[in-house]
């Protein structure tokens, strides 16, 4: 999806970005850039990760809530703030509010992620918890601000939000200065709009590529319509950008500014979350994993050297646990499928002895004498597999019907 031709000026520029910077300073922590040697050789150039997942909080969103927070007046201060979020935005606005002596309050959804809510508690925020989505809980929040005079914190449709989580950008171009191409997980805006401010007014040579979540991207339809427009409806795994409508002020910013919006599917979303934890070691939530879906989706696509930001780690493990069998699905990494053996004593053994010689590790097995239409004095086995992936899948299959068993039902 390219983005439309600008009508307006962005909001943020470079001098705002840095800024936000020199307010940042002893704030934040400059995170590490690791290279990735896999994506690099699935690219065909140098690849590196950008590691917001380590960054204070477990995201980028510290940046941009303390640099809004810093700049409240004294009024302002003395009223606190308030914030809406599943997860990042509040811990961001939470941390942020303790450092600068701050009242914080924060609504989350009631099925909030647990170790999220008491992250957020952790940080002194009074936390409550109202309405099934994130829609309930701003509503809930948009009406204490009104009724209490404290600041609503937006997540990310303000200037100084987008100028703080730019400072992503300025790190980027000093730790990878021949940097061509920067890939960008994208919600709101924030992120994404923040980041082309930093680069490209010092590199307008490098291309900047926003990554939504095909079940939550408002981004295409709302630049095809040259207006922010609102999604009926979303669905995905990466609940860190599930976000329906690009903000008044973003839109703006990265319709001037961002060479490129993509989309990724579940899978890709799933498999690049193992890709992270398996071969770069990196914990990183599903909305983290959005630019590194994109990679392995379009591994010629993109210009090297590539930076892809890895925007943050706060996972809920019963979310991690789903995702990485996503996953493995998704990469071929399971096989399941049933096996027609003799109804003998011991043939259920050597069937297992032969997949286990074979390098495959059984999750599920069920024996039955009574599936279907099977021949009497044979029995179905019915095998869950844990295989290397697609060729290990094939191998498996054929080394079964070599040895004279009758296999169906194949799931890769």
């Amino acid at each position: 999806m390219s983005v439309v031709e600008p009508t307006t000026v962005p909001p943020v520029g470079l001098d705002d970005v840095r800024a936000a910077r020199e307010l940042l300073s002893g704030v934040v922590s400059t995170t590490p850039m690791a290279g990735s040697r896999a994506l690099s050789e699935l690219c065909g150039g140098p690849v590196w990760l950008k590691c917001e997942n380590l960054q204070r909080t477990g995201s980028f969103k510290i940046r941009g809530a303390y640099t809004r927070l810093a700049r409240l007046d004294a009024t302002q201060r003395a009223g606190g703030v308030v914030a809406a979020s599943a997860g990042n935005h509040a811990q961001g606005v939470a941390l942020a509010a303790q450092m600068l002596g701050i009242s914080a309050t924060v609504f989350m959804p009631e099925r909030a992620a647990i170790p999220k809510v008491g992250a957020t508690r952790g940080y002194g925020a009074q936390v409550h918890l109202v309405g099934e989505t994130i829609d309930g809980s701003i509503a809930a929040a948009t009406e204490f601000a009104e009724r209490t005079g404290a600041v609503f914190v937006h997540p990310f449709d303000h200037p100084d939000v987008i100028a703080g989580q730019g400072t992503v950008g300025l790190e980027v171009l000093e730790q990878v200065p021949d940097v061509r191409t920067v890939l960008v997980c994208t919600g709101g805006g924030g992120l994404l709009g923040g980041i082309a401010a930093a680069v490209k007014a010092q590199r307008p040579d490098v291309a900047v590529v926003g990554v939504q979540a095909e079940g939550a991207a408002a981004w295409p339809p709302s630049l095809d319509a040259g207006a922010p427009r609102a999604l009926p409806t979303m669905r995905t795994i990466a609940d860190g950008i599930a976000v329906g409508r690009p903000g008044d002020v973003t839109f703006p910013q990265v319709a001037a500014l961002v060479d490129e919006i993509l989309t990724v599917d579940e899978d890709a979303l799933s498999r690049a979350l193992l890709h992270c934890l398996e071969r770069a070691k990196m914990l990183v939530e599903p909305a983290g994993a959005a630019a590194v879906a994109a990679l392995l989706e379009h591994p010629a696509r993109f210009a090297t050297p590539a930076v892809a930001v890895l925007s943050g780690g706060n996972v809920d493990p019963l979310v991690l646990l789903h995702v990485i069998q996503h996953g493995m699905a998704a990469a071929a990494r399971y096989l399941s499928l049933q096996v027609r053996v003799g109804d003998r004593p011991g043939a259920l053994a050597e069937l297992l002895a032969l997949v286990g010689s074979l390098g495959a590790n059984v999750l599920d097995v069920a024996h039955s004498r009574i599936a279907g239409s099977l021949p009497l004095g044979d029995v179905e086995v019915a095998l869950t597999m844990e295989t290397r992936g697609p060729e290990h899948c094939t191998e498996l299959v054929d080394a079964l019907r070599s040895a004279g068993h009758v296999v169906a039902g194949v799931q890769r």
